[in-house]
């Protein structure tokens, strides 16, 4: 690949550490980034659950959902740097890059507590 001001650096094979592309870097830094809002994110709906009114499911079934969330959050943004680590250093050594293990857990987590929440709607509590 190259642009109109030249070729791109690239980052040598074999361990050897070298610049890589800055937008390779910029785009990883977004990555991490996202993570840190999508943390907030979780964080904010767990302390709206957390406050929802008597009324809205038994108070264990509200508390479980919250703190359910808060934890994603937390695991969200305990993980965002480590991976931002990881991903910066393959670049910089050309190596392939590490698989996403954050993805899923979030993905799954968010998905269950999805579900939950369907549950304790559909039966009505």
């Amino acid at each position: 690949m190259s642009s109109s001001h030249g070729p791109l650096p690239t980052a040598t094979r074999g361990g050897d550490e070298s610049e890589p592309d800055p937008r390779f870097t910029l785009a990883n830094e977004r990555t991490f980034l996202t993570w840190l809002s999508t943390s907030l994110a979780l964080s904010a709906a767990g302390v709206a659950v957390a406050a929802m009114p008597q009324q809205v499911f038994l108070p264990w079934m509200r508390t479980l959902i919250a703190v359910l969330l808060v934890l994603l959050a937390a695991l969200a943004a305990g993980m965002a740097y480590p991976r931002w680590r990881r991903v910066q250093r393959a670049l910089r050594r050309g190596e392939p890059l590490p698989a996403p293990s954050i993805a899923p857990l979030l993905g799954y987590g968010v998905a269950a507590v999805a579900v939950l929440a369907l549950v304790l709607i559909l039966l009505g509590q």
